[in-house]
């Protein structure tokens, strides 16, 4: 059973900065994507960015803007999400999750419906 178990969620100040990290326990031997995703109450979850596990192939939100970037340490099967710049519109829960794919995919959309395994969330409050 693949189990992503994410770390980091805090406050912080806007301009400030924050490193979730995501711990995949399971077998992910394999093509895996691998996403952040963030919700806040009454609105839809939200794709952060993918990791493509074998093409090594990124993807961020369109509101990322060169802030966040996903970053993989391989030899400890961990993942983290280091955002800068934050702003209070980034506050949410932050979820890590994992799903498996294919080398015919080039990268892995940020769809929520595509991933089968979820961690339960890490708070992330930014304050003005």
């Amino acid at each position: 059973q693949v189990q992503p178990v994410e770390s980091g969620g805090g406050s912080v100040q806007a301009g400030g900065s924050l490193n979730l990290s995501c711990v995949i326990s399971g077998d992910t031997a394999g093509p895996f994507c691998v996403g952040w995703f963030r919700q806040v109450p009454g609105k839809e979850r939200e794709g952060v960015a993918s990791f493509h596990t074998t093409r090594y192939v990124t993807n961020y939100g369109d509101f990322v803007k060169e802030r966040f970037t996903i970053i993989r340490d391989h030899a400890k099967n961990m993942w983290f999400l280091q955002m800068i710049s934050l702003i209070p519109e980034d506050t949410g829960m932050y979820y890590c999750a994992a799903a498996p794919t294919s080398d015919s995919r080039f990268y892995c959309p940020l769809r929520s419906t595509d991933f089968n395994y979820w961690g339960q969330g890490t708070q992330v409050t930014v304050s003005s």
